[in-house]
């Protein structure tokens, strides 16, 4: 009997959305970061406050502040 091994694609991290709010503030949410025990929401202002502290342990790391300049 033959095993067959399902090839699965890694999801594609999304781009956030004028929806997505920051776990700190409620703000809109420009900074997606994944850890182990799940996915945290940042608005600029506090994800740039906690990089320092949650990049070493992130597995990703969306950082989307650029759309803050985009005309």
């Amino acid at each position: 009997m033959q095993s067959t091994e399902i090839e699965q694609e890694p999801e594609a991290i999304s781009s956030l959305t004028a929806a997505d709010r920051c776990d700190e503030c409620g703000a809109q949410a420009y900074i997606r970061v994944e850890l182990a025990t799940g996915e945290l929401l940042f608005c600029g202002h506090h994800g740039n406050e906690k990089r320092e502290a949650l990049q070493p342990i992130a597995i990703s790391w969306l950082d989307e502040t650029e759309k803050l300049l985009a005309r």
